[in-house]
């Protein structure tokens, strides 16, 4: 399945856009440019992205449901409404205890060696 963008200037229910699929992770695209993107998941009870370190900070928000978002090995429990950034360069993990869907936004930009 490819991972298109969703069309512009059209309103849209978050929770809506994409559904739960029993024993997997769905991943649908809102934005994405070179300068970060936008990803709304769907991930069923039991489910859970594996550990990884990006170099980017990632705002989470939960859109239905809860999450366990496990930042350097301390786990945060986020509820529907709730955001929590996951800072760049750190060792994190999101697990599904139940099944919920959140929305990720990250951006790239900022991030280019500056000199002063």
């Amino acid at each position: 399945m490819k991972n298109q963008e969703l069309e512009k200037s059209f309103r849209l229910n978050l929770v809506d856009i994409i559904d739960y699929v029993p024993r997997s992770v769905v991943m649908k695209a809102i934005l994405k440019k070179k300068t970060g993107t936008v990803t709304i998941l769907s991930f069923d009870s039991g489910e859970a992205l594996p550990s990884k370190i990006s170099p980017f900070d990632n705002l989470i928000q939960i859109i239905d449901g809860e999450a366990e978002i496990i930042i350097n090995e301390e786990s945060n429990t986020i509820e529907t409404g709730h955001v929590i950034i996951i800072p760049a360069h750190t060792r994190n993990v999101v697990k599904a205890n139940k099944r919920f869907k959140m929305m990720s936004i990250i951006i790239k930009s900022g991030y280019e060696d500056v000199s002063i």
